[in-house]
Formats: structure tokens, C-alpha cells, sequence
């Protein structure tokens, strides 16, 4: 195992938190204590944001190759340690260790992508309308950034907007979810041991309120980026007026899946379970709502329902599993109550929903197929963030887009068919900033990633990732002869 060091990354010094205090890390497979981490406080994010607005004027400063250069060292430090950055993140997420593995890699491709990209971060000139003028536009970092990011993938939620945000020239400050914390002091050792200069990226840990609070506060943190709950976005979005600081917000999601009759049923089947039931279905761009023609609905049910009974589910870290555990018992209870409401609403349970009958320890929930559902029912109208899989029929090519469309999240959206005037009616109708047709991952570092209304507001990745974080100024020069 790699010398990894699990403690706050502030101006370059790996320090406790400033009260003292520290948080019993749980291993949500095992339910024991992996080990205790550093829970500071609105002391710690301040003086993280002072380190970072101190090294912000020479990292600016440096060309987009010397960047560069750094974001490329940090990707060959996360690539020669995947294997052990995975069991670490397994260990405090649960997921299968392939999955941690695959984040890990994500993570350092994103660090290519930016480290490439930030190259070219051209400007232009405009034609002016008299002589002895010239308008130029010129693309500068923002300056201190922050970042607050989820538990479902401790790395990829925060590197996506590190790795940006640090090729575009800006510094940032970033918070761990206290369920996965070491996942991101990681990624802050891999650029640390790369070469970044002390105060460009800083890791803390402690409580969210106080930090969140500091971030918004301070006038010199002048974006921050978030990952979570459309509840703390709206929160954040009120905060934020009182300095005008940026935000760039991915919030909830409620998927929906439009299956139409021409697909191969089978192949389409164990697709979707596999991405559904990826991380124990806790990702914000989970199919969510399959809508399925009813012309196969009743052989897609049938083989959801006996493919869900073959995933195997136990501790990420064992060969072969292929559902972990969700990330803490809150999570789970709330599932169980949500299935709870769904049953007492009249809605079938074909397989699945309730916990795994052979695991006595950690936060498990099998993987379930509902079907008898309505469009007010929760698991209709709520982001229900675990492996349930609900399928309800549909005729009407018209009816289906409205029922897709009808929720306040606009994050991701799938479509399954074979036929490309469909698939054009659909992903122009789909009211959703990414929608996949037939793909299932609509997520990779050269293309923006991001929703509408209530899913959030900013695109990380691709081209439109790396202008998040970029400030754009006119220059107007005159009286030229």
C-alpha cells in the first residue's frame, strides 16, 4: 500500500484539524471504524482561503505549459497507484472496487484533458467601426475557488472542477463529504507530490454549515462549486448574493428511460440494471424512470425482475461483487421508508426491497424491480438514490416526452431505440442538459456535464468546463496612428 496521509492539506503543510476534533471514518460495508479524520472548522477554510489568495497572483501568472506540466504529473502519480487508491475508496464509499478503480482513471484523464485543454484558452480581436481602434477579448482566471462535493464519487465530483479550475490559473480550496474524505486528500497529495506550488490546492475537513459559510463569505473565494442536494443548492444560491460569488451547482436528478419496441430486449435489460445498480444506484445520473412500450413491456419486466436476483451484493472490496453497500444507515432508512410509502400506494414488488437477508452487518439493500406505478407516487416524483428499478408501460409516443418532462430535474435522460427519427424527436424534446441515446454513461471528460432548471446551473468538462472558470475582459485600445 502507497504512503498515503490522511489529514488537511493547507499552504502546502499536512495539519489536524484547528480545534482538535476528528471524525470516526465508517466503512459502510462493515459498519466498523476505518480511522479517525480531522473534523475542523470555518477556522481551517479560512486559513486555506488565505493561502490560496496569497498563491493566486504567481500561479495565474505561470503559463498554460507550466501548469501543464503539473496536471500531467499528478495523472502519472494517480495511474501508478490506481490499485490502492481504489481499496481506499472503496473502503469509505463501498462501491465495487472496479468502480473505484475506474473513477480513479477518470480522474487522471480529467487532469490530461484540462492539462491539454488550458493550452487553448485563445482569445480573439474584434473588427472595430472606426480607424485608430482595436478591441481585443481575453479570457483570465476567476481566483479562488472552492469547492463542496458529494459522498457518491468522493474523486470525480471535485477533480472535475479541480482539474479546470487549476489549468485555467485559478487556486482552489476544496471539501471533502465527511463520509469520504481520504478519497479527495488523495487526489490533493497526488498534485501536492506534483509539483503544485504551496497554497494552489488545499483539502479540509470538518463541519459543513461553518466551512460552506466561510467559502460564502469571504469575498475573495470568488466561485464555488457544489455537489449535492437541490435543498443546500437553494440554500447556497441565497447565500451567494450576499458577495455575488459564481456558483456552479450539479444537483439532483430523476432520470427517465424511454424504451420503444425496435431494441433488443435482453442486451437492453442488462444494460440497464448494470447502470442502474452502479454505486447501489447512488448516482445523480442513474436511470431512474423506465418508461417501456408495452409492446415489450411485459418480457422487459419479467427479465429485470430475474436478472436483479443474479447481482451479487457484499463488501466492494471481495472478488466478484457486484453491489455494495449504501454509503450510511440515514441513506438506507430513507429508501426503506420511501419503499415503504411506495408499497402502501399499491405499487407491485417483483423482486427486491428489503435488506439482503444474509448480510447482518453494513448498510445493504437488494436490488429491486416495482412496477403498478402512477406519476404522483415518490418513486415517480423523488430522486430515490438506491437500487430500485421501477418500469411502468407506455403507447403514446407524445404522452411518454410529457411524463419524461414532467419533473422539476432536467440532469440526464436515456433513450433506447433503433429508429433515428425517434431517437431525433426524443433528445430534441427531452428537457434534460445531457441525454444519452443508446448509451448509458453520458459522462467523460472532453464533453460538458450538467442539468437544467433544478439540477443545477454551470457545466463542468469539456471546453465549457474549462470557461466555468475563466473570467472574459474586453480591451479597447484607441488613438492608434
Amino acid at each position: 500500500m502507497s504512503d498515503f496521509i490522511f489529514k488537511q492539506l493547507i499552504n502546502g503543510e499536512w495539519v489536524d484539524a484547528s480545534n482538535g476534533s476528528t471524525w470516526d471514518l465508517i466503512n459502510p460495508a462493515t459498519e466498523e471504524v476505518l480511522m479517525p479524520i480531522p473534523y475542523g472548522n470555518a477556522a481551517d477554510a479560512e486559513a486555506a482561503i488565505d493561502a490560496a489568495a496569497r498563491a493566486f497572483p504567481d500561479w495565474a501568472a505561470r503559463t498554460p505549459y507550466q501548469r501543464a506540466d503539473i496536471l500531467m504529473a499528478a495523472a502519472d502519480w494517480v495511474n501508478a497507484r490506481l490499485d490502492d487508491l481504489a481499496v481506499i475508496t472503496t473502503e469509505e464509499c463501498g462501491k465495487p472496487l472496479g468502480q473505484s478503480r475506474a473513477e480513479w482513471q477518470t480522474a487522471a484523464n480529467l487532469f490530461i484533458w484540462y492539462a491539454e485543454e488550458c493550452k487553448r484558452n485563445y482569445g480573439r480581436i474584434i473588427p472595430a467601426r472606426k480607424p485608430g481602434r482595436r478591441i481585443m477579448v481575453i479570457h483570465q482566471p476567476i481566483g479562488v475557488v472552492g469547492t463542496i462535493t458529494a459522498w457518491n464519487f468522493p474523486v470525480y465530483n471535485a477533480v472535475r472542477a479541480w482539474a479546470a479550475a487549476l489549468a485555467a490559473g485559478c487556486t482552489v480550496v476544496g471539501r471533502p463529504a465527511e463520509y469520504t474524505p481520504r478519497s479527495l486528500m488523495m487526489a490533493g497529495q497526488a498534485l501536492h507530490e506534483s509539483g503544485m506550488p504551496n497554497g494552489v490546492i488545499s483539502v479540509i475537513s470538518g463541519e459543513p454549515d461553518e466551512m460552506g459559510q466561510a467559502m460564502l463569505k469571504d469575498k475573495r473565494l470568488r466561485k464555488l462549486h457544489f455537489t449535492g442536494s437541490t435543498r443546500v443548492g437553494k440554500l447556497l444560491l441565497d447565500g451567494a448574493s450576499e458577495t455575488m460569488t459564481q456558483l456552479s451547482l450539479e444537483l439532483g436528478g430523476n432520470a427517465p428511460v424511454l424504451v420503444f419496441p425496435d431494441v433488443d430486449v435482453e442486451q437492453t435489460v442488462k444494460d440497464a440494471l448494470t447502470f442502474k445498480l452502479r454505486n447501489c444506484g447512488q448516482v445523480c445520473i442513474a436511470p431512474q424512470r423506465f418508461y417501456v412500450h408495452s409492446q415489450i413491456a411485459e418480457e422487459f419486466i419479467d427479465r429485470a425482475a430475474q436478472l436483479a436476483k443474479t447481482f451479487k451484493i457484499g463488501n466492494g472490496l471481495e472478488q466478484d461483487v457486484d453491489v455494495g453497500p449504501m454509503i450510511n444507515a440515514r441513506q438506507r432508512d430513507r429508501l426503506e421508508q420511501m419503499m415503504e410509502t411506495a408499497r402502501a400506494s399499491g405499487v407491485d414488488v417483483l423482486t427486491g426491497g428489503a435488506r439482503p437477508a444474509n448480510l447482518e452487518r453494513g448498510y445493504f439493500y437488494e436490488p429491486t424491480v416495482v412496477t403498478g406505478l402512477k406519476p404522483d407516487m415518490n418513486l415517480w416524483q423523488e430522486e430515490i438514490f438506491g437500487p430500485v428499478l421501477p418500469v411502468t408501460p407506455f403507447d403514446d409516443v407524445d404522452d411518454v416526452l410529457r411524463q419524461a418532462n414532467s419533473t422539476d430535474y432536467g440532469l440526464a435522460a436515456y433513450v433506447q431505440t433503433n429508429d433515428m427519427n425517434t431517437a431525433i424527436k426524443m433528445y430534441e424534446g427531452l428537457e434534460f442538459g445531457m441525454v444519452a441515446v443508446n448509451d448509458w454513461l453520458p459522462s467523460t471528460p472532453e464533453a460538458p456535464f450538467g442539468g437544467i432548471k433544478q439540477s443545477g446551473m454551470d457545466r463542468e468538462c469539456g471546453l465549457e468546463g474549462l470557461e466555468s472558470y475563466l473570467e472574459t475582459k474586453t480591451v479597447y485600445i484607441g488613438d492608434i496612428r
